[in-house]
């Protein structure tokens, strides 16, 4: 049904396992589960400069060697809320030349800012299943953020994954396949550092869902809790799963990974030591530093040592003037509970990131105001000190407008066509039916952070938005089109208009397009009820009963869904007046030439579902947890699915979904053909073994607390920003902190100061992991043809079947988007790396590769009327 090739890997022989291996129900059930607490693992390891970061380290450590701790400090210590004019800014060096790094969102543009682009979402772009497009995209938009003054895009998201289809913030994110999610945050990762800019791979991990996320955001919304949701995964589901992505990431050197609100395992995950010390630092080999959310810090100490590098927005509170860090790291360095290797590693990790990008100490100034769009406003807002000219409207759009329309065209899944409705062809009349296809009467950026569904879908809501600097709607686009046809056009844009709609669809000729939306985004937006989170997974302003009256009418009807993720189309999907279905995603600023570009054929549509369509809500297995189970304590949200999320839960179940991950439809057909999978000589896996060097101490420092007194009068002191000098000599005043004056033995896990050599993990090694996960075993290739009249793209996906009984029945492990004129063929090639036969070993913590005979390959391809129909295959 998916329109792909699928390799099914049947394993006759499992021999040489070490450990059981079970899925996350098994391993933990869901008693277990609740409550679990994640392991210590210390200490944090520090940065070798391995391969590609080689040259970046060793002018890291040439310039942090340089620097003072105050100087340290106030380059891992962010300014404070509307500190300055990024979202984020660390404090600067200006006597070696380093201005203030800025961080800005969002995933889709430059937030906060003007004459910029606002580009299709992260999971608009997964649906094209094309590496190049994502890449173009993530160039793009690190060159606007680059011309901007930014240093770091926070974006590309993996997290959340999308465990669940309701939730908020699953736009920004890819799929919920964890293979198809690896391959976008890579490639945009690539795109954005190659621009010159450092990207931050986000939210690092298990943060699935808005609900719980921050204390005081669900106080608002009148939940009693005091602790933030935890996430409870087992070692399996979060290898898999959820890790595998943020090891993509890694392998294409990202610089930064933004820690998550939410808890893992009961332990915070900007304080998780599991997490960020032995899964991404030491297994993973991240070379970058760890950046926390926007208040997801909840200790200073405690933090650094479990592998924060850099905290954002620097004060506790927003515009508290209270930081964990700024003075209290400078005084927890100096009084010794943080070693020096630590701040020394924190500093060099920030700085090996800035020079691998090819940033430099002599950027030029940040040229915007995220704050305001006046011209001239206080540099420092929440203090309204620093009066000055903060914004210079800078265009930075480029021709980048023509990219937006082509990744919101060849996103465009068509997942129905009846009787060839599509593409049109000069119609003899258009109506034009919904809300979605028209505009906000607020303009397309009358809502605050979008926060609000009026008018067509360009873009969802919370701070992974930007402004628009125009929206194409599909009414304009669609009218432009009909006028250039001859064609006769109306649209309704008022879902309620229901005796106007009626009167319009039921005369003679009519083809009807009926667009419809849901939106969903961050939780500190309630949009008509929902916290972020969607409350359920129908269309929103009645679409539904939209679709079924204008379809009761009409047997021409075309609905086009704008949504953050899937709906529940069983009400009318199968009726034969709905002669096509399109999803269009979340596709940005030039949503109306996208579109018609798809209807009207000018672009044959080749997009694949990023996501399975249930037949019910409940037929996906998961859901987000919306009311507290803990009393006032952490709402425990328990993973007891384990990997069998999406279509992985579909085939679990033998629930047929209505259309499948991975399906699309074209304008033309195609055929396969010589399907050959060879075996490679790969040697045998081999743990990782040996010790790392001693941490690197880079200078020295004082510990007479006077060096570190604020400076004299004439130093200029702005309200409520953090800074990294202390106020007096004597140090519990100084830090605020009524629990200082405890000694790192007191309060600290063993071997968290250690900076003696560590053992290397067997698992780790090289970026991604052990380096031998990424061994090729087997290359797959076949021939496929156009057999159309049409020229076209087709997208042939390779799944494995890895064959054991905890096992998913398949899972993506490769695809590509090929270009194929009619009548011409073209090869698909695809590598099975050792990583994608693995399992992992929860006893040896190991990748174990599963040890087998192919016994039997066959291959599942789509078009004809069985698309689901079985062939043999041979092996070279």
């Amino acid at each position: 049904m998916r329109g792909f090739v699928e390799l099914l890997i049947c394993l006759a022989l499992f021999l040489g396992r070490r450990g059981p291996q079970l899925t996350s129900q098994q391993a933990l059930p869901n008693s277990t589960l609740f409550g679990i607490k994640s392991d210590p693992f210390y200490p944090s390891p520090w940065m070798n400069g391995a391969l590609e970061w080689a040259d970046a380290y060793a002018k890291a450590k040439d310039f942090v060697s340089q620097l003072t701790l105050l100087e340290k400090v106030n380059i891992t210590t962010g300014v404070g809320w509307e500190g300055e004019q990024c979202v984020g800014q660390t404090g600067a060096v200006p006597r070696l030349g380093l201005r203030s790094m800025c961080m800005q969102d969002s995933p889709v543009g430059v937030r906060d800012s003007d004459y910029n682009s606002v580009f299709s979402s992260g999971q608009s772009v997964a649906a094209t299943f094309d590496r190049g497009l994502m890449y173009a995209r993530g160039k793009a938009m690190g060159e606007e953020h680059k011309a901007k003054g930014g240093t770091v895009q926070l974006g590309p998201v993996a997290g959340p994954l999308g465990r669940s289809p309701e939730g908020g913030r699953n736009w920004e994110g890819f799929s919920p396949d964890p293979v198809l999610t690896g391959i976008g945050i890579a490639e945009t990762i690539k795109g954005i550092q190659d621009a010159g800019i450092i990207a931050c791979a986000k939210h690092f991990i298990g943060n699935e869902q808005e609900h719980f996320r921050q204390v005081p955001e669900a106080i608002g919304y009148g939940y009693n809790i005091t602790e933030a949701l935890s996430s409870n995964l087992d070692d399996t589901t979060m290898h898999e799963t959820y890790l595998w992505p943020f090891a993509d990431a890694v392998r294409a050197g990202v610089g930064s990974v933004m820690c998550s609100y939410n808890q893992i395992n009961n332990s915070y995950a900007c304080q998780n030591s599991k997490l960020l010390n032995n899964l991404l630092k030491d297994e993973l080999g991240f070379q970058g530093f760890v950046m926390s959310d926007w208040q997801a810090q909840h200790t200073g100490v405690s933090s650094a040592l479990a592998g924060l590098d850099m905290t954002m927005p620097g004060d506790t509170v927003f515009n508290s003037g209270y930081s964990y860090w700024g003075t209290n790291l400078t005084l927890a360095v100096v009084n010794g509970t943080i070693p020096e290797w630590r701040i020394d590693d924190m500093a060099t990790r920030i700085m090996a990131a800035y020079f691998k990008v090819g940033l430099t100490l002599d950027e030029p100034p940040i040229n915007f105001a995220s704050w305001t769009l006046d011209t001239y406003g206080p540099l420092h807002y929440a203090a309204g000190q620093g009066y000055q000219q903060i914004n210079w409207h800078v265009d930075v759009q480029g021709e980048h407008g023509s990219l937006i329309r082509e990744i919101g065209a060849r996103s465009t899944v068509l997942l129905k066509n009846l009787n060839g409705a599509l593409p049109l062809s000069k119609p003899k009349f258009v109506a034009v039916i919904g809300e979605d296809a028209g505009a906000n009467q607020y303009g397309p950026n009358g809502c605050s952070d979008r926060g609000c569904d009026n008018g067509t879908l360009g873009m969802a809501w919370g701070s992974g938005t930007a402004n628009f600097p125009y929206l194409i709607t599909p009414d304009s686009a669609l009218q432009t089109q009909a006028l250039a046809d001859r064609s006769r056009y109306e649209s309704i844009t008022d879902n309620y208009a229901t005796s106007q709609i009626e009167a319009l669809v039921s005369q003679a000729d009519v083809t009807a397009i009926v667009f419809v939306n849901v939106d969903s985004g961050e939780g500190y937006i309630n949009v008509d009820g929902n916290e972020g989170d969607r409350q359920n997974l129908t269309l929103w302003h009645s679409g539904d009963d939209l679709i079924k009256n204008v379809s009761a009418l009409c047997n021409n009807t075309i609905v086009v869904i704008h949504s953050t993720g899937p709906t529940l189309l069983t009400e009318w999907y199968n009726s034969p007046n709905v002669t096509a279905i399109l999803w269009a995603g979340v596709p940005g600023q030039e949503s109306g030439n996208s579109i018609t570009d798809v209807l009207y054929g000018k672009v044959n549509p080749a997009a694949r579902s990023p996501f399975t369509w249930g037949p019910t809500r409940e037929s996906y297995g998961t859901d987000v947890l919306y009311e507290p189970n803990n009393g006032q304590a952490a709402p425990q949200d328990n993973f007891v699915e384990g990997n069998f999320i999406d279509y992985r839960a579909f085939d679990a179940h033998n629930i047929t979904p209505i259309y499948e991950f991975g399906y699309g439809l074209s304008y033309t057909t195609f055929s396969y053909s010589n399907l050959t999978v060879t075996k490679a000589n790969a040697g045998p896996y081999t743990p990782t073994t040996g010790t790392t060097s001693a941490a690197p101490v880079l200078g020295n420092f004082s510990t007479d607390l006077s060096d570190y007194l604020f400076p004299n009068a004439s130093f200029p002191h702005v309200w409520q920003y953090i800074y990294p000098y202390v106020n007096t000599t004597d140090a519990k005043e100084a830090s605020a902190d009524p629990y200082y004056g405890k000694t790192a033995a007191e309060f600290l896990p063993p071997y968290a100061t250690d900076g003696s050599p560590q053992p290397f993990l067997p698992a780790g090694g090289g970026p991604g992991g052990n380096p031998q996960l990424y061994d090729v075993l087997y290359t797959v290739s076949a021939t496929i043809q156009n057999t159309g009249t049409v020229d076209g793209e087709e997208v042939p996906q390779l799944y494995v079947s890895l064959g054991g009984p905890n096992d998913p029945k398949i899972v993506l492990r490769g695809f590509e988007r090929l270009s194929i004129d009619a009548g011409t063929s073209a090869t698909f090639t695809v590598d099975i790396v050792r990583r994608d036969l693995s399992n992992w070993d929860t006893l040896e913590e190991v990748a174990l590769e599963s040890n087998f005979e192919l016994d039997e390959m066959t291959t599942r391809h789509g078009g004809g009327e069985d698309p689901r129909r079985l062939v043999n295959v041979g092996l070279d």
